[in-house]
C-alpha cells in the first residue's frame, strides 16, 4: 500500500503551509486555524469509528476487538484541542459552535460515505493518513510553531499526544492490514488511502499562510 499511495503522500506533503512550517515560517493566525479545523474532524473520530466497526460484516469479525480498543484511546481527543485553542488565546467556544472549512466538511463526509456505501475497511485509509501524517509531521511541526511563537507546552497536547500515540497506532495498524488479502478490500482501502491523501491535504492547502497574515500588517504595505 504505501508503495502504491506514495505519490499522493508526498502531493499532501507538498502543500505550501507544511513545507513553511517545515523551514519555521509560521504565525498564530495559522496554528490557531489548523487546530480549528483539526477540532472540527477530530471531533467525528469516534463516531467514524464505532461506525466502521458496526459496518463490518462477519468475515472481518476480527477487527471489531481492535476497533474497540482504538475507540477507547480516542476519546475526547477533540476536547484536547479546545484546550490548545485557549492556551492560544483562542475563543474555543465559537470553534465548538462553529461550522468546518469545506475540506474538513468534505473529508468527513467522504469517510462516513466510504463507510455506509462503498466498503467499511476503506475506513483504514484515512486511519493510515491521518496518523501516518502525525507520525511524520506533529512532533517536528510542535518544536517549529512553538520556538518562534513563545507559545506554552499547554498549546501543544494535541501535536505531542498525537505524534507520540500515533507511532503505536501505525505499528498496529501494519500488522492488522497484512491480514486483510482479499483483493477487491486491498483495492478499496488503496483507492480511500489516495482519496484522503488528496482530501486531507486540501485542508492543509485551505489553512492561512503566515506570509499572506503578514503581508495585511501596516508596516508590510509600507
Amino acid at each position: 500500500m504505501l508503495r502504491q499511495t506514495e505519490d499522493a503522500r508526498l502531493g499532501l506533503l507538498s502543500a505550501p503551509i507544511i513545507q513553511g512550517c517545515l523551514r519555521g515560517d509560521v504565525s498564530l493566525p495559522s496554528y490557531v486555524a489548523f487546530l480549528t479545523q483539526a477540532w472540527h474532524h477530530v471531533r467525528h473520530t469516534v463516531p467514524l469509528l464505532q461506525a466502521c466497526r458496526a459496518a463490518l460484516p462477519a468475515r472481518h469479525a476480527w477487527l471489531r476487538g481492535p476497533l474497540d480498543e482504538y475507540i477507547e484511546e480516542e476519546q475526547e481527543h477533540d476536547e484536547w484541542i479546545l484546550d490548545d485553542l485557549r492556551a492560544c488565546g483562542a475563543d474555543a467556544q465559537a470553534v465548538r459552535t462553529g461550522e468546518p472549512g469545506i475540506p474538513v466538511e468534505v473529508m468527513v463526509a467522504y469517510a462516513y460515505d466510504t463507510i455506509a456505501r462503498r466498503n467499511p475497511l476503506g475506513f483504514f485509509g484515512m486511519v493510515h493518513v491521518l496518523e501516518g501524517t502525525s507520525v511524520n509531521l506533529a512532533l517536528l511541526a510542535a518544536d517549529q510553531i512553538q520556538k518562534p511563537l513563545g507559545l506554552p507546552d499547554s498549546a501543544f497536547s494535541y501535536l505531542r499526544s498525537h505524534g507520540t500515540l500515533d507511532r503505536e497506532h501505525t505499528a498496529h495498524f501494519e500488522v492488522l492490514m497484512n491480514r486483510i488479502e482479499d483483493p477487491r478490500d486491498q483495492a478499496d482501502i488503496v483507492h480511500a488511502t489516495r482519496v484522503f491523501y488528496r482530501l486531507y491535504g486540501d485542508v492543509f492547502r485551505g489553512l492561512p499562510l503566515p506570509q499572506a497574515q503578514d503581508a495585511r500588517r501596516p508596516e508590510a504595505m509600507a
